[in-house]
């Protein structure tokens, strides 16, 4: 089913728009979710809370990519409940690896106050990431994004493990640089 049809289906309030959303998503959801938990347990409660949380804000939110959008639902539901499951004790997942990575590029225990920082260095990561060439920026996306680990996003990047480990280093160093430049204390 096309993506535009599901969307009607939640502005329908029809729960085969849960149904159809598990059919087409339920594997890249899954993917995203293991990689910040590493726990298929954990997994498959941040997949089904992105249901409901699709459920409960479609509408009034109507997006253009369901796939993006439910990707963002899920990221940020894993993410809260990595925080909530492991504020005593860290696991190894690949959210805490690549946190670990650009702790490099920025200092994790300076945390903007305000929302507009936020926003602002957001968009000047972005703009940097413009700056790249194709496999810098897809390399830099997929590890820090998606969160595939490196071999992975190696291996979708066609390239050695050795080159995208070296290439990372290189763009976060870049990264650093550039954000300095930009006017951000790190």
């Amino acid at each position: 089913m096309e993506d535009n049809m599901i969307v009607e289906l939640y502005f329908e309030r029809d729960e085969r728009a849960i149904a159809e959303t598990e059919r087409k998503y339920d594997r890249y959801l899954t993917k995203i979710a293991f990689n910040i938990l590493s726990d298929t347990e954990d997994s498959r409660e941040s997949v089904n809370d992105t249901y409901l949380a699709a459920w409960n804000s479609i509408p009034p939110n109507k997006p253009s990519v369901l796939s993006t959008y439910l990707g963002k639902l899920t990221r940020r539901i894993s993410i809260d409940l990595f925080r909530k499951r492991n504020t005593q004790k860290r696991k190894a997942s690949e959210y805490s690896l690549s946190l670990e990575e650009l702790s490099e590029a920025r200092d994790p225990s300076s945390q903007p106050e305000k929302e507009i920082e936020d926003r602002l260095l957001g968009k000047a990561i972005s703009d940097f990431l413009r700056t790249l060439s194709n496999d810098a920026r897809d390399l830099f996306i997929i590890r820090y994004y998606y969160l595939d680990s490196l071999k992975d996003a190696a291996k979708y990047c066609n390239m050695t493990e050795s080159r995208a480990k070296s290439l990372l280093f290189r763009t976060r160093c870049s990264l650093k640089e550039y954000l300095i430049k930009e006017g951000f204390e790190l």
